[in-house]
Formats: structure tokens, sequence, C-alpha cells
């Protein structure tokens, strides 16, 4: 049903969230995304992953169970290392880039292996900008 009046929305700011974690370790300044179970997890070469954004800090769940532990995550636009085999190039500017592992991303779906990054920013030396 459509509004026919004012609605008070609820709203949370724009930033950071914590998400529940797998049985893993993610490390701060890390990609981390959602398994297919929609638990958070490192990224890696996986085509079930969801992208979330960068790991705040540290957290080690890998002894623990599912939801044991939460990971802060921070959506906006970062700054990743490149792939040597299969690098972003300035033309992917707009386009989107692909998980290779927490701190790599690549031009390709690596033949239907890689789940999506984020959008290319920009490509510089060294490293490329994704927005989460």
């Amino acid at each position: 049903m459509a509004l026919a009046k004012d609605r008070n929305t609820k709203t949370r700011a724009p930033g950071n969230w914590a998400y529940k974690m797998a049985a893993a370790k993610v490390y701060q300044g890390g990609i981390v995304a959602l398994n297919a179970a929609g638990f958070a997890v490192p990224g890696a070469t996986a085509t079930t992953l969801t992208a979330l954004g960068v790991a705040q800090q540290t957290v080690d769940n890998s002894g623990g169970s599912a939801g044991d532990k939460r990971v802060e995550v921070q959506r906006g636009c970062f700054f990743f290392a490149n792939s040597g085999g299969d690098p972003v190039v300035q033309a992917d500017v707009g386009k989107p880039c692909y998980i290779v592992d927490d701190e790599t991303v690549a031009h390709s779906n690596g033949t239907n292996t890689r789940s999506i990054a984020g959008i290319v920013r920009e490509v510089e030396t060294g490293g490329v900008w994704v927005e989460f």
C-alpha cells in the first residue's frame, strides 16, 4: 500500500555496520564479504560472495561457530592491490572489478570463478580505488 501521509522512516547513519561472522578470521583493512549462508568472511576467489566493504578491526572467529562474533565493516571507496595476472585497467573505471582475495581485485570474473568486489573509481600505479 502506498503512502497517503507522512511517514517517520527509521534510518541509520551511513558508514559502519557490524555483521555476524562465519568461523573465519578477517584482518583490519581487508575486503569483507557475505558467504552464501549470510555470514561475513574475508574476500576470496569464489562465486558465492557478496562484497560488503572493509573490516575496521581484526576479528578471529576461526575457533567459533557462525554468528559467535561480529565484524565492523565500512562502506566507501578504498585502495586495493591490482591483480598481476588479470589487472584492472583504465578502461575499467566505472565498471565492476572482482575479488581475488581480501586485498586484491581483478579485471574479470576469472571465467566465472570470482565475485564482484565493487566499482572501479580510479586506477593508479600500485593499485585500484574500489567503491563498495
